[in-house]
């Protein structure tokens, strides 16, 4: 269970998260619609207190109720099958994860359907690394081949894909709508998403020449943010004083367009914040702990000889990704013949050559029938007869 544990965090996570944020959302929404009705109930009981009340404006005043216990009827049914959606998307992650806790209970099921079930995780994982790289249709196609869908983010990286969209497009709006839409939590993270937003909007109203705007705009938007951002504010201000090309630093920064990458990497950040993501893919952080747990000194070697063919992390490609990571910790080595990579044990016996190289018995023993009786050592490439080869054993 410890690997369902520290791989599964988001499985679960995330749909908690969005099943969370639709019971707030329906909770401010029938309170706002419920407020409408009592407003209603109100205004009638103050119209049956007057003497003089007609019965034209009765019945007006019932039609209204009627109208808003109506619009608070399909908001509530609304609100509740959001929430019964979200519910059923959780019940069926825990149900999958439950399903692994089964398999490895049962004495009874075949290793072909633990293998199954790793076999998806593995999918689950590319298609997560997918989406944070970009690659939604392969995602998509990949989910949907391997029939994990409901048990994938794909929903949050789309919608996060076209509020990215709108930020390389040089666009504000949709980005402002997300911090919006996700403000209190914003909130709680000290976020400055929404503040560099404004930012950015002040600096293209003065790219524009539209200095009167931009100063309409900074004391429209800007007061909020001045208790924390009040030098960020001041710098932003003196733009005003500079024209677009000025190569004075920090001003020409601040007009640079590599600031509108930053806001999506902020906003990709922010994001995953919000759902308690990582910054990094289970894909890539599994992917490492493999790699780190099988380097060694050897992988590293320069010379392609002291390299294991069955090892990978001597494999090129992944030797690259390992370069940075930390070599792994035995407690208890094992040898492995240099020739064939295959364990030396009392099937495949260490043999030393009489220049000292030790290999397994069996590459010696089919070196020998390929060559007369003689051995070559893969290293100094010195030829010896099988009969000098010597058996070592290991304390």
């Amino acid at each position: 269970m410890a690997d369902i544990k520290s791989l599964e965090h988001p499985t679960v996570k995330v749909p908690y998260e969005i099943l969370n944020k639709k019971f707030r959302t329906a909770q401010k929404t029938l309170d706002r619609e419920v407020s409408h009705v009592q407003q209603g109930v109100n205004e009638l009981e103050k119209c049956l207190q007057e003497e003089d009340v007609k019965a034209i404006e009765i019945s007006n005043l019932l039609g209204g109720m009627v109208d808003k216990l109506q619009v608070l009827k399909r908001k509530a049914e609304e609100s509740i099958s959001e929430e019964l959606t979200a519910t059923n998307v959780c019940k069926r992650r825990l149900d999958h994860l439950k399903e692994h806790a089964t398999i490895v209970g049962s004495s009874s099921v075949s290793a072909g359907t633990l293998n199954n079930w790793r076999r998806k995780r593995l999918d689950r994982m590319v298609v997560e690394y997918f989406l944070r790289n970009g690659y939604y249709n392969s995602a998509i196609m990949l989910a949907e081949r391997s029939d994990i869908k409901d048990f994938t983010n794909i929903d949050i990286f789309l919608n996060s894909r076209e509020v990215e969209r709108s930020l390389s497009n040089h666009e504000t709006q949709k980005c402002l709508l997300w911090c919006h839409d996700n403000k209190s939590k914003l909130r709680k993270l000290k976020s400055s998403m929404e503040f560099n937003l404004r930012i950015q909007e002040f600096i293209e109203l003065i790219r524009k020449d539209r200095r009167i705007d931009a100063i309409k705009h900074s004391r429209k938007h800007f007061p909020t943010f001045e208790e924390e951002h009040l030098p960020i504010i001041q710098r932003a201000m003196a733009l005003l004083a500079f024209p677009v090309h000025v190569e004075i630093e920090p001003y020409a920064s601040l007009f640079d367009l590599c600031r509108w990458r930053s806001l999506i990497e902020q906003f990709r950040q922010e994001n995953y914040k919000l759902f308690q993501l990582s910054s990094q893919s289970v894909f890539t952080v599994t992917l490492q702990a493999g790699l780190s747990a099988l380097k060694t000194h050897q992988c590293c070697s320069e010379s392609s000889e002291n390299k294991n063919p069955l090892c990978p992390v001597c494999n090129e490609d992944l030797n690259k990704l390992a370069e940075n990571l930390p070599f792994s910790h035995c407690s208890q080595s094992r040898l492995y013949c240099h020739i064939t990579g295959l364990p030396l044990n009392e099937n495949n016996q260490p043999m030393m050559l009489p220049n000292g190289y030790i290999y397994g018995e069996q590459a010696l023993a089919h070196m020998a029938k390929e060559n007369d009786g003689h051995v070559i050592c893969p290293k100094t490439k010195e030829l010896f007869s099988y009969k000098t080869v010597e058996k070592v054993f290991i304390m």
